[in-house]
């Protein structure tokens, strides 16, 4: 009986168990994947050097650059195979924490359970086993909800590690390196990269067309993208709906975030900042005083970044900005 009413609760624990697991083996393998290419990278270092100390002809400039870019290549992937494996060390940690957090609820309860449904036995009347049934039934939400919340931390955890780890495989995909001509193929533009420059334009000119807009009256929050709020996250993604981005209007500036991550567009790492993108404001997506503004990227210049926002001073309004991770959390690709 104590079980049948601990049956979401071990379902958790179940889950958590399987997810460190999953993730231990993950880790172990980053490591091995790690070192093979630290070791690969060294062995190619040290063999077109013995190469390139016999050989002088008119072919050795042109062995060594490319001997040099598959050099870069193994190491750029090596640091990210390591930055990976941190990344998935510390999902296990957490799985670890949250299973064991778990782990003793399940069997808190189920000794807490047994022993009421126990007392209830041992009295020996229908309505002393009744109550005792009830008692142990009283008991389980207080122990499920523990669960639950130990299961939801776990997969926040991982939602979070997924976001970091697409990012590294964006910045193997796009070093400079192992993709030394990204915008092109053969010559030409791939249609992929046109759609996105087209729908970048597009964005920008719907921007700047609102630029000068003010809230109706002053200080009201009464705009023409959202709610009566305020409205920096509705006039841009007001603005990428008008471009064909199929997102919802979103208010809060950490739902836009959290929309790029299930979607696989949000970012962390600035240096993916381009043209139609948004920026946020802030140190995270979490509420509204982590995630406090946002804006639509017209220009990036060095450290710089030119962002059309809502909401800015009342209006909508042009602003440049230093581009940095003490400004800006991250950003999202429409």
């Amino acid at each position: 009986m104590a079980r049948h009413f601990a049956e979401s609760m071990i379902g958790h624990r179940n889950a958590l168990a399987g997810k460190t697991e999953d993730a231990v083996k993950a880790q172990y393998a980053l490591n091995r994947t790690a070192e093979a290419l630290t070791d690969g990278h060294e062995d190619h270092r040290k063999a077109s050097r013995t190469v390139l100390d016999n050989w002088r002809g008119d072919q050795s400039e042109g062995f060594e650059k490319r001997s040099n870019r598959l050099g870069r290549q193994l190491r750029v992937t090596a640091d990210a195979a390591r930055d990976a494996e941190k990344v998935v060390a510390g999902v296990s940690a957490t799985l670890t924490t949250n299973h064991t957090r778990a782990r003793q609820a399940v069997e808190e309860y189920l000794d807490r359970a047994v022993r009421v449904l126990d007392a209830g036995v041992a009295v020996g009347t229908r309505a002393a086993l009744l109550k005792a049934v009830a008692a142990a039934a009283d008991l389980e939400p207080r122990y499920t909800k523990e669960t639950a919340a130990a299961l939801r931390t776990a997969r926040d955890e991982l939602e979070d590690a997924a976001r970091r780890l697409r990012a590294l495989e964006r910045e193997v995909e796009h070093d400079g390196v192992a993709d030394a001509r990204p915008e092109r193929t053969r010559g030409r533009t791939r249609p992929s990269q046109a759609r996105e420059r087209g729908r970048a334009r597009t964005i920008l000119a719907k921007a700047r067309k609102e630029i000068g807009t003010r809230e109706n009256p002053p200080g009201s929050n009464r705009n023409p993208y959202g709610p009566t709020a305020a409205w920096c996250s509705s006039f841009a993604t007001a603005m990428w709906r008008k471009a064909g981005v199929d997102i919802p209007l979103l208010p809060f500036t950490g739902d836009v975030f959290r929309w790029g991550r299930r979607n696989g567009k949000a970012y962390t790492n600035l240096k993916h900042v381009r043209p139609g993108d948004v920026l946020l404001f802030g140190s995270g997506p979490q509420s509204p005083a982590t995630s406090t503004h946002i804006g639509i990227v017209e220009k990036v210049e060095g450290g710089t970044v030119t962002l059309i926002e809502g909401n800015s001073g009342d209006a909508v309004r042009r602003n440049t900005h230093s581009l940095g991770s003490g400004k800006f959390y991250g950003g999202v690709h429409p």
